[in-house]
Order: C-alpha cells, then structure tokens, then sequence
C-alpha cells in the first residue's frame, strides 16, 4: 500500500506550548494514472497532485477553516464503499486521532453512502468538494440573486443525502435552518419540505432571469456591446475589472472572492462604449448544481459579444484551468475554439523577469489567429492599452461606418444618433455638423434612409 504523502505540515497552526492543533485535515484521495490511458491523460488526473491539494486548502481557507494537516492519499482503483482502501482509511484514523479534528474535507465527490461511512470510521464529519464549494457560495452571496441561486444549489444537493440519518444533516455545515428537529422518521416529509422549496426558488429564479432579459433587451436598444470576463477563480479578473473600467469591486488573493455579477460602462480608445460585465470564477470539477443554479447569471457569458477569458499565466497550473474553463464553457454551450469570439488574456506578467516575458511573447505569437492573446498586468497595468485596442477592433467589426451631414437645428436626429449609434466624429461646417457614426447592421439602413449617410471609404 502506498503511504500518505504529508503536505500540509508547514501549514500547521501551533499554539503558545508549541504544540500541533488544529480543527481541519484536507485529503487529497487523486486517482494515479495508467501508462497509455489515455482517457485519463484527457481529464483533471494530470494536473499536478501538489497543485491540486493546494487548491482544495486554498478552498477550506476561503471560508476561515484552520487547515491542521492536508495530505496526498493516492488511489488505485475507487471503492463503492468509502472512496479509499481500507489501509487508507485506517491511517487516515490515526492522523485524526492525532489531532483535533472536528472536520475532514475530502478533495473529490463523494457519494452520499461513502460520506456516511467515512464518517462512521473517523467518527467525525465529512465535506466533498461540492459541499465545501457550496459553502463558500453560501457565504459569499450577497444579492438575492446570488442567494437564492445558491440555495437551489445547496438544496438539489442536500436533497441526494437524504439516505443517511437526519442526525447527520443536523450537524450540516451551511443549512439554510427551514427544516424541523431530527428523526429518521421525517426524512419523505423533509424530502417533500425540499421539494417545496426548491419549485419555489426555481419560480424566483425564472422572474429574475425575466428582469435579466429586460435588462438585456435595453441594452440592446442603445449602442452598446457587452464583453463578459471569464477565468479560473483568483485569476484576476476583479482586478482587471477594476483596471478597465475604474471600479472598485473587490479584488483579493482569495478563491472565488467575487461571487454575484457586476456590469460597468467600459470606455473603448476612440470614444466608443461597451459594458464589461465580471462573472463568478471557475474551478476544476465545478459543481454541477452550480452550473445550473448559476445559468441565468452566465446568460451574461451566452450573449457576449466577445469573451475575454482572464488566465493566470505565473500559475503553475495554468494549462490545466484553461482546460477547466474551456470545459464550463463548452458545458454553457459555447465553443472555445469557434467563431473567434474568445480572447485570452494572459494576466500577472509583472510576476515574470524581461527574459521571461520575451517568451512569453513569442509563444503567444504562434497562437492560432482564432485564439488570440493579449499579456497584461492587471496590477500594474502593462498591457492594458493594447487590449483595449483589440476589443474595439474585434467590436467595430461587425459594424458599419457611415458619414453624414445633418442640420445643427435638427436636434432630435441629433439626439437619435448619439443614442442609436457610435459617434466618432462630429464637426460644424456652416450650420450643419459633419458627422462619422458606427452602427449595427439592424440600424445601417434606417440611418442611411434618414439621414442620407453613405458608407465611409477606408
């Protein structure tokens, strides 16, 4: 049997005596690769063990766990029963007998018959990656969208563990408290209770997904494009909200510090508009139910008209977290590889030397033309005019320039124009104004007809 690989010791709290204590111990159960399986080479079995322990601690710390110990307990083959062999298990046993542990977070999903005994053998409780990821949503949400979201989450998945004893869902982190006192007996009642409330939360949710699309519409009616930010959670994309168009969303080194979506006005260089709308980030094995639970928020994603897709290129595990975006995307039913509509960035480039950041360069240079790449600091703000550039180019191409001239006392066309389309130059030449206007294809016959525009000569 393979031994635990211990990694988390460095990151052990010790108290005023110099004793070990703690309350959480983070399990990294990673399936080990066969030679020529390719099936594995192709999912998140090659990112790097380390890395992904990393994570999931990164995860317990986002919601102020006190991490004790995390250790790699690598898998040969999964078991119905408790995920791990018996061997595993049994040292794992002696671990938390070691410590004070009142929580153990298994990085991986857990089936609801596995967590229950689990957590009969470690006679302490149990929380899988989905449930944990829950939690930190849960604590994170702050408009009432983003909690009843969370809610059907949290309850579509509370819903599958209703298998074991309701002492069990007592003790569960990150209840919503709508439910009555314990008993095994109750379970169909709190079944049909979660039923309930779930048709109830999906009824909320459709009204908000009315108010989006209203909102969208309105949009719509005005020259305005929208560009949506997508990444990896903590790849920086709050700060390059911030960046572009000067807010001040939260921005920390915190896993999925940015939860509930944010649109602000984002000024192109030649004067244009566009809204920049800030997306929850993603993970890798993103809990299903968020997915889902989350749709009308990434409706924002499905109507962009460019996608930048925000990556930590310092990570050491960057190629992996693009995989894993890619994968929600295509799960949102975009394609990363289509239409050209996806824009990488390639963020924290201040965190690599001149030496470094030259290959960078060339290496996004022999990138597919499809998939472009822009390096950047969101921090500093190193590349950022460059960026800007491409999005108002990749922006104005799906429009038409008109120039026309129009009668300064026709305030009312006047008036149309700056609110139908993109002035780019207005001049007044002997009471008339000279004007450069960019519009959508809808609107490119309504302005030549009213105001006998013609289409400007490159």
């Amino acid at each position: 049997m393979e031994p635990l690989d211990r990694k988390g010791s460095a990151d052990r709290p010790r108290s005023a005596e110099g004793q070990q204590s703690g309350r959480v111990i983070v399990i990294g159960p990673y399936l080990r690769m066969r030679r020529g399986d390719a099936d594995a080479q192709a999912n998140d079995s090659v990112r790097d063990f380390e890395a992904r322990l990393d994570e999931a601690a990164g995860l317990a710390r986002a919601i102020d766990l006190t991490i004790a110990d995390a250790v790699i307990a690598p898998v040969g083959q999964i078991r119905p029963a408790t995920y791990l062999g018996k061997g595993k298990v049994e040292e794992i046993t002696g671990l938390i007998a070691g410590h004070d542990i009142e929580l153990v977070v298994m990085d991986c999903a857990l089936s609801p018959i596995q967590q229950r005994n689990l957590e009969k053998a470690w006679s302490t409780k149990v929380l899988d990656r989905t449930g944990l990821i829950l939690e930190i949503f849960g604590r994170r949400a702050k408009t009432k969208e983003g909690a009843l979201q969370v809610e059907l989450a949290h309850l579509n998945y509370q819903r599958s563990r209703l298998v074991r004893s309701w002492t069990h869902l007592e003790r569960q982190r990150g209840g919503f408290g709508f439910m009555g006192g314990p008993g095994e007996t109750q379970i169909e009642a709190d079944r049909r209770l979660i039923g309930d409330r779930i048709t109830r939360l999906e009824n909320e949710l459709k009204k908000v997904q009315a108010t989006r699309r209203l909102h969208r519409a309105g949009r719509q009616r005005v020259p305005y494009r929208v560009v949506a930010l997508v990444g990896y959670t903590n790849a920086g994309k709050s700060t390059l909200f911030n960046r572009l168009t000067r807010a001040d969303v939260q921005a920390v080194d915190m896993l999925f510090a940015t939860l509930d979506p944010t649109l602000r006005a984002l000024s192109l260089p030649h004067g244009g508009k566009a809204m920049l709308s800030d997306t929850v980030g993603f993970i890798s094995n993103l809990p299903t139910q968020l997915v889902a639970a989350f749709r009308a928020t990434l409706e924002e994603v499905l109507e962009a008209d460019i996608i930048l897709h925000v990556r930590d290129i310092s990570h050491e595990d960057a190629e992996a977290q693009e995989r894993d975006v890619d994968a929600v995307l295509r799960q949102l039913g975009i394609d990363p590889d289509a239409g050209g509509r996806i824009l990488e960035v390639w963020n924290k480039i201040d965190r690599f030397d001149s030496d470094e950041r030259e290959n960078l360069r060339n290496i996004a240079s022999r990138r597919p033309p499809e998939r472009p790449c822009f390096l950047v600091s969101a921090a500093t703000g190193e590349g950022i005019n460059e960026l800007l550039s491409a999005i108002e180019e990749r922006l104005a191409a799906t429009r038409t320039t008109l120039d026309l001239s129009i009668d300064a006392a026709d305030g009312a066309g006047i008036s149309w124009l700056h609110r139908n389309a993109e002035v780019l130059a207005k001049e007044l030449h002997d009471g008339r104004f000279d004007m450069t206007v960019r519009v959508d294809e809808t609107k490119r016959d309504i302005v030549v007809n009213r105001f006998a525009a013609v289409p400007r000569v490159a």
